[in-house]
């Protein structure tokens, strides 16, 4: 049993002072599938630093997903070691790291913005998971929503790469996007995002990755069965 000690608790789940009610839906998927067990959302976020603006639009987006009815969890890689720096990837984190995914049923990844690409701590999260792994899946199937930080101006770079390596990894990656620029100014001292279009941008996000999570749900095996594995499999017979 994987020891499940690297999840960040989520402070004030339920506060969301940029969130206008009048205009929520509760239920993003209403009608679109079987909502009796809620959705279940791993999050990832790409830097280590206290204030880390990737981490604090995850918890942004965690708090949503929960308001819209999700399961989540944000999964701390601040021991995570590098792929291959032991031996069989033999490593605690790691081993957690896969068990969130293969528990998840949709993922947010959000990195920062780093001289034009994803930061290093956000390539080894994804660098971790395998697209095979003891004979189970922890990406293939399921839904993924991109998002970035920037220090600039607004950049595509980081989702664009998101997006390639969430294609890669045979994961629905969902038409919506965020990338909040000048994060700096985007927070308040608590650490809370202030209301504006990129914080309703996140909101659109989330809403549209609720929807195809629960759209896709009972058919996520028959949309990753294929032709080759199965020839494979057969071979093993």
């Amino acid at each position: 049993m994987t020891s499940l000690t690297r999840l960040r608790t989520l402070a004030d789940p339920a506060h969301l002072p940029a969130l206008n009610r009048a205009f929520v839906q509760d239920r993003p998927a209403q009608g679109l599938g079987d909502q009796t067990r809620p959705p279940r959302i791993l999050l990832l976020y790409g830097s280590l630093r206290e204030r880390s603006f990737s981490r604090l639009a995850v918890e942004e987006a965690a708090r949503l997903l929960q308001l819209f009815g999700c399961e989540t969890r944000i999964f701390d890689p601040s021991d995570l070691p590098l792929p291959d720096q032991v031996a069989g990837d033999d490593h605690p984190a790691v081993h957690e790291l896969r068990a969130h995914a293969l528990w998840s049923e949709g993922q947010v990844w959000c990195s920062p913005e780093r001289h034009g690409q994803i930061t290093g701590i956000m390539k080894t999260q994804i660098d971790h998971l395998p697209l095979a792994y003891q004979g189970l899946r922890p990406t293939q199937g399921r839904t993924l929503a991109v998002m970035q930080v920037s220090a600039g101006s607004q950049s595509f770079n980081s989702v664009n790469s998101l997006r390639i390596l969430g294609r890669w990894m045979r994961m629905f990656v969902i038409p919506n996007q965020s990338s909040v620029a000048k994060a700096y100014m985007e927070f308040d001292a608590d650490g809370r995002m202030k209301p504006s279009a990129y914080y309703d941008r996140i909101v659109d996000v989330m809403e549209e990755l609720v929807r195809f999570t629960v759209l896709l749900r009972p058919h996520a095996e028959q949309l990753v069965d294929r032709y080759s594995e199965r020839v494979e499999a057969g071979r093993g017979d």
